[in-house]
């Protein structure tokens, strides 16, 4: 995690010594989340995400961003003797390296990056009780990556998101968060 952090701020360093752009904002959005898992079926369920970001750089830029998100998934046995469903409550940190291009007005971007989630609550709930003791030890944390595309009209920017799982969620299961998550935002400087 050191390494990332020190890459972070090496990368930052440099784009604001090239006398980069800055901006601040907030975003919203929802996401539709699933947790694959190596033996059940699984399903996706909607989520919502909200918080901050900053853009760090010109056509180059860093974007630092920091979010509550609300995710989970519903999986089954095969034989659909056992249902379950979990909503979980992250806080989100991915630094994503992007390029943009077009005019200053209406800009496009790509991006990509790393994704840390931390999980603040998980509510676990399953049709056989005893399920919970063998499927719900998720762990706290976890990384991942996302990667996708954005829009820039004036202040107003619009990403559409894939994020992967890096690590489980639950190592004995080979259970792994994925999403599409479709935000809104505004930036204030």
């Amino acid at each position: 995690m050191k390494k990332y952090l020190l890459s972070a701020a090496l990368l930052m360093a440099v784009c604001i010594s090239a006398k980069a752009q800055f901006s601040l904002g907030i975003k919203g959005g929802v996401n539709y989340s699933t947790i694959n898992s190596d033996n059940l079926k699984s399903s996706s369920v909607a989520g919502y995400q909200a918080g901050a970001f900053a853009r760090i750089g010109g056509n180059i830029y860093l974007q630092p961003e920091v979010y509550l998100s609300s995710t989970g998934g519903s999986f089954a046995s095969d034989d659909n003797t056992y249902n379950a469903h979990v909503r979980v409550t992250n806080l989100n940190v991915p630094v994503l390296v992007g390029a943009r291009f077009g005019p200053q007005s209406l800009n496009f971007r790509v991006m990509a990056g790393p994704i840390y989630t931390s999980v603040l609550s998980n509510n676990f709930t399953n049709t056989v009780n005893e399920a919970y003791n063998d499927f719900g030890h998720y762990r706290n944390s976890t990384l991942g990556y996302q990667a996708g595309a954005g829009v820039d009209l004036g202040p107003i920017t619009a990403d559409l998101r894939y994020e992967g799982g890096l690590t489980d969620i639950n190592p004995d299961f080979g259970q792994r968060q994925h999403l599409w998550a479709l935000s809104v935002g505004f930036k204030f400087f």
